[in-house]
């Protein structure tokens, strides 16, 4: 328990943010899980414009500490490869 008022507003700050970042994590892997789902019914042109709105969110993500970088980046890069599976 904090003892101190700077730890005792450190844990109210941190109570935010927690909220704050749970939202935009779940926002991010909802976007992801849309272009997952297109690309599993096999829709090129759904998946790509899912994809569209996915990146972004994850490389803001990325940007906000919600997610490591090198995450996002790899999410980024297997999403785009499956979707290009997908022309052949």
């Amino acid at each position: 328990m904090a003892n101190t008022t700077s730890a005792k507003k450190a844990t109210r700050k941190i109570a935010r943010r927690t909220l704050i970042n749970k939202s935009r994590r779940t926002q991010m892997r909802s976007t992801v899980r849309t272009v997952e789902e297109a690309i599993k019914s096999g829709n090129r042109e759904a998946a790509l414009k899912a994809f569209a709105n996915a990146e972004p969110e994850l490389m803001q993500a990325a940007q906000r500490n919600i997610v490591h970088k090198n995450n996002a980046s790899r999410k980024v890069s297997r999403l785009a490869h499956q979707i290009a599976k997908l022309a052949r």
